[in-house]
């Protein structure tokens, strides 16, 4: 209930954003700003900016799609398709976990001037439909990535289905061939780039899902523990089974005896290593690891990566590759 209050009252703040925005750009024509005005308004930019998320291409536009990415996942797939012809915005501000990320004002702001807005959808973005039905931004196409994609039921607590499709590479493709859809309907002049793009990252993903195809099978060891119930496609996709402890929702730290059952399994079935991810905390991970007599590694659920992540220039294909040798140093 909390978090639909301050959705709400996130979409009135948006109200006055945009009212006030307006005008600060009538004042602007009849007052003069100070030199010590103008560099507080360019430090607030820059902390606006901070506060929305990554944004890709050139702040001016030049005619390009305007794209925002509900999380990282669909931030990446939208760059790769997009190319050079739009600006993508990630709502989700780098090394923010997404699961119980809210829009602020600012977000539905931008938002009502985007051409394109991208989510994953099946549950992973609760605060979707109220925001889409505040908006009045006429002309946004909207996609719902994962939709007509085969769900799997969710963990019977919150979730009705496993929203983190993503992690298999033939449904990241699926999304993606979404998006392209998308692209070509808003901006159909440049229909055969964007298929071009598409073409191009589809035959890498399925390198990519080949890879760990022939990596995976044959394994005699099938089980991960895993920080939270993040993996079930990429474990259906290459028969792997996944613990995990926790749910659909990284939010919450497991009871005791949710522990004690982990730490039992780890130990009958000689796991070798407790995984956790970068945005949420290791601590969990690491009392189970320190119990068994095991490592911890990371395993990257792609649902958003940290500042040093993207200052080395990480991607989609680069962090898969990276989980497919976390797994084999696992299960090896």
């Amino acid at each position: 209930m909390r978090k639909y209050i301050s959705l709400i009252a996130a979409v009135m703040l948006a109200v006055v954003f945009i009212a006030g925005c307006s005008n600060k750009n009538t004042n602007a024509n009849d007052s003069q700003v100070s030199p010590a005005a103008d560099n507080s308004d360019t430090a607030k930019d820059t902390q606006d900016k901070q506060d929305t998320g990554k944004t890709s291409g050139t702040e001016q536009g030049d005619g390009k799609l305007k794209v925002a990415a509900s999380f990282y996942a669909m931030y990446d797939l939208a760059e790769k398709v997009g190319g050079d012809k739009v600006i993508v915005t990630d709502m989700v501000p780098a090394g923010i976990e997404p699961h119980d990320w809210e829009p602020a004002a600012s977000d539905l702001a931008n938002l009502e001037e985007a051409d394109v807005f991208i989510y994953n959808g099946a549950g992973m973005e609760h605060w979707v439909d109220t925001v889409l039905d505040s908006l009045g931004n006429k002309k946004l196409i909207k996609v719902e990535a994962s939709s007509g994609i085969s769900l799997l039921e969710g963990d019977g607590k919150e979730e009705t289905y496993d929203p983190h499709v993503w992690l298999n590479p033939e449904y990241a493709k699926e999304e993606m061939k979404s998006i392209r859809d998308a692209f070509v309907k808003a901006d159909p002049d440049n229909e055969a780039y964007y298929n071009s793009n598409y073409d191009t990252y589809a035959a890498k993903f399925d390198e990519l899902d080949k890879k760990y195809k022939e990596s995976l099978t044959g394994l005699q060891n099938k089980d991960i523990i895993v920080a939270h119930e993040a993996f079930g496609y990429l474990c259906k996709a290459y028969g792997l089974n996944q613990v995990a402890i926790e749910g659909l929702s990284p939010d919450s730290e497991p009871d005791p005896a949710k522990m004690e059952e982990i730490i039992k399994f780890a130990k009958d079935n000689k796991v070798k290593v407790i995984f956790f991810e970068e945005l949420v905390s290791p601590k969990v991970a690491e009392t189970i690891a320190n119990e068994v007599g095991v490592r911890t590694d990371v395993l990257n659920p792609l649902e958003g990566l940290s500042d040093e992540d993207i200052k080395n220039g990480a991607d989609y294909i680069s962090v898969m590759e990276t989980n497919l040798n976390s797994l084999l140093k696992a299960l090896q």
